[in-house]
């Protein structure tokens, strides 16, 4: 429609909502998933905990030396004079010595082997002298160090872990240092996505006249995956109305969330509106940010409906902020949005008021340790070589109207983003 044959009684454009507004309604909207199912600890790794991990064990269970030294009683040093001891044996990682330290006695002791009885210090050996069966300390050690006590890291019966961490290799060898071979975590979400369009092309196939290849399903499938979802590609489905129909029925049957890429902006004329309107419950929004404006939040059935813009640096944005903390959410994990840092901007940087602006941009350290930030490149929403530059987001106020060069600037780093 021509602006000259617009409707003057056409009703006024929906008001755009603040980012933080849309990303509480939509975490307000969606829940854990049901099930979990026990896993060997070593196919763990990423998984959501679903039950409190609780010591069996002390850890260590055993007080043990924190290096390579010699045993002896605290009671027995001197504060201001030197002290000589009998060597009257050796304590290995795993063999301890068969016996008790008495007065005026020491035991060679390897790290981590079992303090003997009797003894409550280690002096390590770069501060002794030995002479065949003698020892000599020096003045001024202190009783009771370099000696860890059982249960100093655990104790058993605590609680160490709680459930609905995501378990990173630390959590793994912990559980591991309690000799559980097993862990109980929550079954993976399952994740269905698809493209629509004839114009989208295969990989490998060749470009026809006005046709794309389809690049958004592999950026999803790579966020997907490095979030940990079971993920369920159903391809690119073509502009029929059956076709749209089926790939969502298909998609919602067998998925606890649901994602496309386009065909979400209001009045839109195609059928992914069309069929999301007959066969779900589905809002329609129009976010205050950039890239990234038309979003489509709902259910489809049982299953949580995410509809994304269509160019590719929307995409990534609005599964950054929006998607990607629901499906932590419903994976049973508390979703924590990477750290917003400051870094000082290296060149001017445009922008129109009015939408908060997630421009892509590059941060380095500088030899003082602040943070400088430089854009990557152009900064429209279907120019990927610039988020595949980038390694962060710069955040620009939706007042603002830019920054200038050297202004200090919001930033949020990739790396908190899987």
């Amino acid at each position: 429609m021509t602006a000259s044959n617009q409707d003057p009684c056409a009703a006024p454009e929906q008001k755009l909502l603040p980012v933080a507004e849309a990303r509480s309604r939509i975490l307000d909207a969606v829940a854990p998933i049901e099930g979990d199912e026990m896993l060997p600890l070593r196919s763990a790794l990423g998984r959501i905990l679903a039950e409190p991990v609780r010591a069996g064990i002390d850890v260590p269970a055993f007080a043990n030396s924190a290096m390579d030294g010699y045993a002896v009683r605290g009671a027995d040093l001197a504060a201001d004079t030197a002290c000589a001891f009998e060597l009257i044996g050796q304590a290995m990682a795993g063999t301890p010595f068969d016996g008790s330290v008495g007065p005026g006695q020491a035991v060679r002791i390897m790290t981590g082997a079992v303090i003997p009885e009797g003894a409550d210090t280690v002096i390590m050996q770069e501060q002794v002298e030995v002479d065949g069966r003698r020892v000599r300390i020096g003045p001024g050690q202190k009783a009771g160090a370099n000696v860890r006590h059982a249960g100093e890291d655990i104790r058993a019966g605590e609680t160490v872990l709680e459930a609905g961490i995501r378990l990173l290799p630390p959590q793994l060898g912990v559980i591991a240092s309690l000799g559980q071979a097993e862990v109980r975590v929550r079954r993976r979400l399952r994740v269905a996505f698809f493209s629509t369009g004839d114009e989208l092309v295969g990989l490998g196939q060749p470009l026809g006249p006005g046709r794309i290849y389809d690049s958004n399903r592999y950026t999803l499938h790579a966020m997907l995956t490095r979030l940990g979802a079971e993920v369920i590609d159903l391809g690119v489905i073509p502009d029929s109305r059956d076709a749209v129909r089926m790939a969502f029925a298909d998609a919602a049957a067998q998925a606890d969330a649901v994602i496309t890429s386009g065909g979400v902006s209001v009045g839109e004329a195609d059928y992914v509106k069309e069929t999301l309107e007959a066969m779900g419950e589905i809002d329609f929004w129009r976010i205050a940010m950039k890239p990234g404006k038309p979003l489509a939040i709902g259910r489809l059935g049982a299953a949580r409906f995410f509809g994304l813009p269509g160019n590719p640096v929307s995409v990534m944005a609005t599964f950054y902020q929006f998607t990607q903390p629901a499906l932590e959410k419903m994976m049973g994990t508390t979703p924590n949005p990477p750290p917003l840092l400051q870094a000082r901007v290296a060149v001017p940087l445009k922008k129109s008021p009015g939408r908060l602006e997630f421009q892509r941009g590059f941060m380095e350290a500088t030899a003082n340790g602040e943070l400088h930030v430089r854009p990557t490149g152009g900064q429209g929403s279907h120019l990927m070589t610039s988020m595949s530059r980038a390694n962060c987001f710069i955040i620009l106020p939706a007042e603002s109207g830019g920054a200038e060069a050297g202004a200090m600037v919001q930033i949020q780093p990739f790396a908190g983003l899987v």
